[in-house]
């Protein structure tokens, strides 16, 4: 969950808006984010009555980041992983630091599935991997609503995507 909120709070920060924010407006989205990553991440201290929560966020990250890199112009790097280009309107000169977050985010996800929530099944984080299209699509719909939103109604928090 932590490298899900930094993700989210780049995004925010680069002037790209954030999930939500074309719908709900910018600072609703951002106490949404931080009420869900807050709400998982204590959770996450919790007994094994949490894992059933704690297994559909880890595959919920994951499914994220697999939208990410399957919905958005990638390069290969030299050992084969996908390397975003451009995503969300941040351009090519933020992609070095959006990548490894969105790499930290996968990877902080896919360990917390293998090692953690040992009571929840399986099959509930691997579910979450069945969002990836609803999420690609979701993604471009976000960021075109937000393209408008930056030149009708711009602001601080949208700056970059009026370019």
């Amino acid at each position: 969950m932590a490298s899900l909120a930094a993700h989210v709070v780049f995004e925010l920060g680069a002037g790209v808006g954030m999930p939500l924010a074309s719908v709900v407006g910018p600072y609703a989205a951002a106490g949404f984010w931080t009420v869900v990553t807050g709400g998982v991440w204590a959770a996450s201290g919790r007994d094994a009555s949490a894992d059933k929560l704690l297994a559909a966020a880890n595959g919920f990250g994951l499914a994220a980041v697999s939208a990410h890199l399957l919905g958005w112009p990638t390069r290969p790097t030299r050992s084969g992983l996908p390397w975003l280009e451009d995503c969300e309107g941040l351009g090519p000169e933020l992609m070095p630091f959006y990548n490894p977050i969105l790499y930290f985010s996968g990877a902080t996800g896919l360990l917390a599935f293998i090692w953690e929530n040992r009571t929840a099944r399986v099959r509930l984080s691997l579910a979450m991997l069945g969002l990836v299209p609803a999420l690609v699509a979701y993604q471009h719909w976000e960021h075109r609503r937000l393209l408008r939103q930056a030149h009708t109604r711009p602001g601080w928090w949208n700056r970059r995507l009026r370019r």
